[in-house]
């Protein structure tokens, strides 16, 4: 490692932590999230590859946190910004793109009666939870506790172990229930009665729900009078073009997309119900509600990247393309996982369009140990993968080209499981975002 440390890139890492906290802006994009191997920086992206200050090219998996669906630098939606840009970005009235983008995210989500548009997925969230305290009256949300991020404000983050400087009381405000398991949250309406504002999930992540469930939490929502919000952050634009409401055919009161909206521009939105969404507007005799708005949460630019996108999506078979490519990953990382005997200690979940992998240790328990031998050796072999999932613009040879490195990398994993991973690890393993402790 003292060469690493030697080297420019290193130097750079080094001058990141003196001057950013984690060395990253994004939790996520830390250095205690890849292998010490991996490339501490990228510098430019074409498609699906990447290339770091050294020079060297990677295939990339989860691109942008899973935002860049189509591709780095994808012509199209690189040239509707810059048209914009041109043009002014942000200006002291409203731009007449802001209606154009409204209109096209609503052509698509038939529960998108109105509109607001911002800037990350976190504020489109926590915009519904304010809307529906103030809807109902109420002050407590249930989350998912199966699902692993909604918000960096308070209310959520103070669910997690990394809850540091949030006061207890805010933490209270907030119950956790588990997916797919009805009775729970109605035990919670029980141990709160009167008291929950809405319901935050996402209507799937790893796990399918079971047959009615998503039918059933609605009516038992509502029942209870609360507001169901559906975090569609991630499979908005992944499951179905109209969003997996459409997919398990239940439509929510409230509704939050982003991270592939633009394809990596910073553009997310909260749709939902008029008569709930028109709250943070005007034309009511209710309180108004401080819904969202911020200086740059318009910028032109970013809203022609959106449209572009969900054009994009509209005019190709980009969903389509997601699931095959992704199944073809599936199917060839299941047969290099069964080649090496490892079925049982590695594998893949969720959708085809977006696979997360899994890692065992012998004792067949996840491993963040494993999770980075197996990382540290796809890296090895030119692949970037904190996760399998697509985008439009890998390619079948991509694809391949990845089965044969996983295959590669398995082999050393079944070494690992016989030896120990600290003989073949170089360097400390990745350790969860959402810890107490450094």
């Amino acid at each position: 490692m003292d060469v690493l440390r030697s080297t420019p890139a290193e130097a750079l890492r080094r001058r990141a932590h003196e001057l950013i906290p984690g060395g990253a802006h994004t939790y996520a994009k830390g250095d205690d999230q890849f292998p010490e191997e991996a490339p501490p920086f990228i510098v430019r992206g074409d498609g699906c590859h990447a290339w770091d200050l050294d020079g060297r090219e990677f295939v990339e998996y989860g691109m942008g946190l899973r935002a860049v669906t189509l591709g780095h630098a994808f012509a199209p939606v690189v040239e509707a910004a810059r048209r914009e840009l041109g043009r002014g970005l942000n200006f002291t009235r409203p731009s007449p793109i802001e209606v154009e983008a409204a209109e096209m995210l609503q052509s698509l989500i038939p529960a998108a009666e109105m509109v607001k548009f911002c800037k990350d997925g976190s504020h489109a969230v926590d915009a519904a939870v304010r809307l529906a305290r103030a809807f109902t009256g109420r002050d407590m949300v249930a989350i998912c506790g199966d699902h692993p991020f909604f918000s960096t404000s308070d209310w959520f983050i103070g669910t997690t172990d990394m809850n540091a400087g949030i006061p207890e009381a805010i933490r209270r405000l907030v119950a956790k229930f588990r997916y797919n398991d009805l009775a729970g949250l109605e035990a919670l309406f029980a141990q709160h009665p009167g008291q929950i504002a809405c319901v935050v999930l996402e209507a799937a992540r790893t796990e399918e729900p079971q047959p009615g469930y998503l039918e059933r939490l609605k009516t038992l929502v509502h029942a209870n009078g609360a507001l169901l919000v559906f975090d569609e952050m991630i499979t908005g634009f992944r499951w179905h073009l109209r969003g997996a409401q459409h997919v398990y055919g239940v439509t929510p009161d409230l509704s939050t997309f982003g991270k592939a909206l633009a394809n990596g521009f910073s553009v997310s939105a909260l749709a939902g119900r008029r008569e709930i969404m028109k709250l943070g507007g005007m034309g009511h005799d209710r309180e108004r509600v401080f819904l969202m708005s911020t200086t740059h949460g318009a910028e032109t630019h970013g809203l022609a990247a959106a449209i572009a996108t969900m054009r994009f999506y509209r005019d190709n078979p980009v969903i389509e393309t997601l699931y095959a490519r992704g199944a073809r990953l599936r199917a060839g990382f299941d047969r290099v996982v069964a080649d090496n005997g490892l079925v049982g200690y590695v594998d893949v979940a969720s959708r085809d369009c977006n696979l997360l992998f899994g890692t065992r240790d012998a004792q067949r328990k996840p491993s963040q140990l494993f999770r980075t031998l197996f990382m540290q050796e796809m890296v090895a072999r030119g692949v970037i993968a904190p996760s399998f999932v697509v985008s439009w613009s890998h390619s079948e040879k991509d694809i391949d080209a990845t089965v044969e490195a996983a295959g590669e990398a398995l082999r050393v994993y079944r070494r690992a499981l016989e030896d120990g991973p600290e003989k073949y690890l170089r360097g400390r393993p990745v350790k969860p975002v959402f810890r107490r402790y450094a």
